[in-house]
């Protein structure tokens, strides 16, 4: 049976299988397709031929734009119909022909998604992902599977970023470029492989951070690239800066979730 709020709109062109559940204001465009285990949050806007499959969950607000694909079958080959989920967040943007992945089992069963990020044309996010709010993934970006986004990263169009990498807050990393190590917070990156070259000042600007809090950051970057010291051995330091200001302890959380080593 079908959980459709009278206030949704949707074109007779549209299949929405029985079970799946539409809320308030809700849009379905003609050529959609909903699954059985799909639930729509009030006011998400849905353009033609869309489609969303298997036990997937969007908030609300939002606006999905056609020949997108989402919670649908991974492309990982353990898969073997493993009940897996993909929950999406409020106020996203997804745009015409992105894909969203369902988790799988080895990857804890969710690939997650937060709230207000812009998913631009032809983006590929793959299982188990695990992406924050106010990200951006420009055109034809691609995360391979369990890769986490924290907030406010934003991905240059075309870039690819390897399995299990994890991207810190406020990460700008340029077009083309093929991340395979894990980027630390507030850094700008690029190349192929990526590699660092400076904070992201401006994007800390648009944000209102102080000018003091953007000289501790930048000394943390001093400290991690140029003081000659490693990770270890700058450590101490990081920890004397995160105890006067707050957004250093991005930086500890970071390290805590670091697997893959940091680009160089």
């Amino acid at each position: 049976m079908q959980f459709i709020d009278p206030s949704a709109k949707i074109s007779p062109l549209a299949v929405v299988e029985d079970g799946a559940i539409v809320g308030k204001n809700v849009e379905i465009g003609p050529f959609c397709v909903i699954g059985k285990n799909v639930r729509i949050g009030n006011g998400t806007r849905i353009h033609s031929h869309v489609v969303i499959q298997g036990d997937t969950e969007i908030g609300e607000d939002n606006h999905i734009f056609q020949f997108a694909s989402i919670g649908e079958i991974n492309q990982d080959l353990k898969y073997n119909g493993e009940p897996t989920k993909t929950i999406i967040g409020n106020r996203n943007r997804i745009r015409e022909s992105v894909t969203i992945h369902r988790g799988t089992e080895q990857g804890g069963g969710l690939t997650r998604i937060g709230d207000d990020n812009l998913f631009m044309i032809n983006c590929h996010i793959a299982h188990d992902c695990k992406i924050g709010h106010r990200c951006i993934i420009a055109n034809n970006g691609t995360l391979a599977g369990h890769v986490t986004l924290d907030d406010f990263v934003i991905v240059g169009g075309m870039s690819a970023i390897h399995q299990f990498v994890v991207i810190g807050s406020h990460v700008m990393l340029g077009g083309g470029s093929m991340v395979s190590q894990d980027v630390p917070p507030y850094v700008m990156a690029q190349g192929n492989h990526a590699h660092p070259f400076g904070v992201n000042l401006e994007g800390l600007k648009r944000r209102g951070f102080e000018k003091a809090t953007m000289h501790a950051i930048r000394n943390v970057y001093k400290l991690i690239y140029r003081s000659g010291k490693t990770l270890e051995e700058a450590m101490p330091e990081i920890e004397h800066y995160a105890k006067t200001e707050a957004a250093i302890s991005l930086f500890l959380d970071f390290f805590k979730r670091s697997t893959r080593g940091i680009i160089r």
